[in-house]
């Protein structure tokens, strides 16, 4: 028997490594190491640096998993070496050279697109850059629907921002070319398009999970469904 993946878990915009709680506990309690380091949400090329320098230094192979934004970052750090298989989350799966802007164009915009607050964050010797966050009032509507509104309040006060040059970015490699994956499309998402999801899924050749009704947040509100996911890559991968 081959060696168990280690599960690294990338958060999107607008949450944290927090956001995959419940998926971590699901996860551990079956035995599968785990780990969800903070994506720096600056830029997709180097995220997608930090994320992949995380994988090389784990010992063993490692099976990259990524929500939302999180989806392009894995897509183009899953070409390290030691990765074995890539899981989608309600995720963008980019191709070669193509932006998230790009990609959602194709199809109906979600309400996400109107509902960005913009801010300004310090760039070392250049001019201070944008960052946007969702509005706090139309935060539960699209980004956590099925999440208690308890819950959401936090979610909405923590969410972290992502920088807006995210959108034009291209991606500099599909890691879904040659590696195996695996998608969850949440069927209430507001933040996606479900559809940009199904395609990017069908496009990649994954093997589709469809969770009817689930939101944009489905790691926090069906951590038992995600993980499930997870250990059928893990198990495939092994």
């Amino acid at each position: 028997m081959g060696t168990t993946p280690t599960v690294l878990l990338v958060h999107g915009a607008f949450a944290d490594a927090g956001s995959w709680s419940g998926v971590i506990a699901e996860l551990q309690n079956q035995g599968i190491p785990v780990v969800a380091p903070p994506n720096p949400l600056r830029g997709l090329a180097s995220d997608a640096a930090y994320i992949a320098s995380v994988a090389s230094q784990i010992d063993g192979p490692v099976v990259l998993v990524g929500h939302s934004y999180g989806g392009a970052v894995i897509s183009v750090a899953g070409t390290t070496e030691n990765v074995v298989g890539l899981v989608y989350v309600a995720a963008y799966i980019p191709e070669e050279g193509e932006g998230l802007g790009e990609l959602q164009g194709r199809f109906p915009l979600s309400p996400l697109v109107s509902n960005l607050s913009e801010k300004t964050y310090p760039v070392d010797g250049e001019e201070p850059a944008v960052e946007v966050t969702i509005k706090a009032k139309a935060y539960p509507g699209i980004f956590a629907a099925d999440v208690p509104a308890a819950v959401t309040k936090v979610l909405a006060a923590a969410q972290r921002p992502l920088a807006a040059s995210t959108f034009t970015e291209t991606a500099s490699a599909a890691a879904w070319k040659t590696k195996p994956s695996w998608a969850l499309v949440a069927g209430a998402d507001g933040a996606i398009n479900p559809e940009v999801e199904r395609f990017g899924a069908k496009r990649a050749g994954a093997t589709v999970v469809e969770i009817d009704g689930a939101s944009h947040a489905v790691a926090v509100s069906r951590p038992k469904e995600v993980a499930d996911l997870i250990r059928d890559a893990v198990r495939a991968t092994t």
